[in-house]
């Protein structure tokens, strides 16, 4: 009599474990990093489930190696001739943009990437005419012949105060009374109670070649934005257009006021990479008395932007060398070097010190290159 109570306790128990475990599997579906050899750079939208990847020199047969949520598992839609799954490639020859399944650890919860092979060709004039994309916010496409690169902007962060309901309310954004033809307005924002809750209370409108990672914009917000491009050609100077009005004395992340006046910012540095991944953030240039990176080799940046009115201004800002670096030629020719491109309506905006109305508007913008015998990025 007591041993069929005891049974059905055991056997109680033992469900009651096995829904426990149901429950707690992972339901998250997700590509959280892609890495693999000769890849120079990855980009990677979580909200449209899009990757690029760049490379220097196509062999189309890529190693791909995923970072993902524990317990889920990832493969190509469709299978192509040269995949061999089993030594982490995928053969993109045939079909230069390909979708990927990931299926969550509960077996059910699945997403599809889109991952796109691309030849590294970083191009050196930008007019900022065409868009990516229009809703929430601007992405201004970076110029060249597939409409693939694109610029880079801290919109996603703003996005998260619920302050932006249309293109015009983020700091970043498209105009269509450029220089010439369209161009863009960087604007420094208020962030409202948001930004007051984590001390971050301005938003610097700010465009630059790299990526920007919403997930450690609250956190780590000097780590979030990812300058600069595999480059491999020898810049000479950086020019363009602009126009420039602050928006009066700077505060800084809590609000104080620090009796100066806002200025803009505007730079292209070109810097080692020493890894594939290796970028640099938005502390390459500390406001604290540090050095700047180290890895930094040239730069060209403007002095001050003065206020300019209504009026385009031309800039020609040379490439001038760090004091006792000089860049290797060879390897810069096999892309051990990242250029980037940054603008900023707030110079010390990465460290949310600004005044709100300040604006920067910039235009038509050229790196000019030593000529080469290479192929150039165009």
């Amino acid at each position: 009599m007591k041993k069929f109570p005891l049974f059905l306790l055991l056997i109680s128990t033992m469900l009651f474990a096995s829904c426990i475990q149901d429950e707690a599997l992972n339901v998250e579906a997700a590509i959280d990093d892609c890495s693999g050899s000769g890849l120079y750079s990855v980009t990677k939208d979580d909200l449209a489930k899009t990757i690029e990847l760049y490379v220097l020199k196509e062999d189309r047969i890529q190693e791909l190696i995923f970072t993902l949520p524990q317990g889920a598992t990832i493969r190509p839609e469709t299978s192509e001739e040269g995949d061999d799954a089993a030594h982490s490639l995928y053969d993109f020859r045939e079909k230069t943009s390909r979708q990927f399944i990931v299926t969550a650890e509960d077996g059910i919860t699945t997403a599809t990437y889109s991952i796109r092979y691309n030849r590294i060709m970083l191009p050196v004039s930008y007019s900022f005419e065409n868009l990516k994309q229009n809703s929430p916010y601007n992405i201004i496409y970076l110029t060249n012949s597939e409409d693939v690169m694109e610029w880079a902007s801290g919109n996603p962060g703003f996005q998260l105060t619920g302050m932006g309901f249309t293109p015009d309310d983020y700091p970043t954004a498209q105009i269509v009374d450029g220089y010439s033809g369209r161009g863009v307005r960087l604007q420094t924002r208020d962030t409202g109670s948001f930004g007051e809750m984590v001390d971050m209370r301005i938003a610097a409108g700010n465009l630059f070649v790299g990526s920007f990672d919403v997930r450690n914009a609250i956190g780590s917000p000097l780590t979030a934005t990812n300058f600069g491009f595999p480059f491999t050609r020898m810049p000479v100077r950086m020019t363009g257009w602009y126009k420039y009005q602050s928006g009066g004395e700077m505060q800084d992340a809590d609000g104080n006021p620090l009796g100066t006046n806002d200025t803009g910012d505007f730079y292209a540095v070109l810097y080692e990479a020493p890894t594939i991944d290796y970028s640099l953030d938005g502390d390459l240039f500390p406001i604290d008395g540090r050095p700047q990176n180290e890895h930094i080799v040239l730069v060209a940046r403007i002095p001050k932007t003065g206020e300019t009115g209504d009026t385009w201004t031309y800039f020609n800002l040379p490439f001038e060398p760090v004091e006792g670096k000089t860049v290797d030629r060879e390897g810069l020719a096999n892309g051990e070097y990242k250029l980037a491109i940054v603008f900023s309506s707030s110079k010390e905006g990465a460290y949310f010190r600004g005044a709100v109305g300040s604006t920067l508007w910039i235009d038509e913008v050229n790196i000019e290159c030593e000529e080469s015998t290479n192929e150039e990025q165009q």
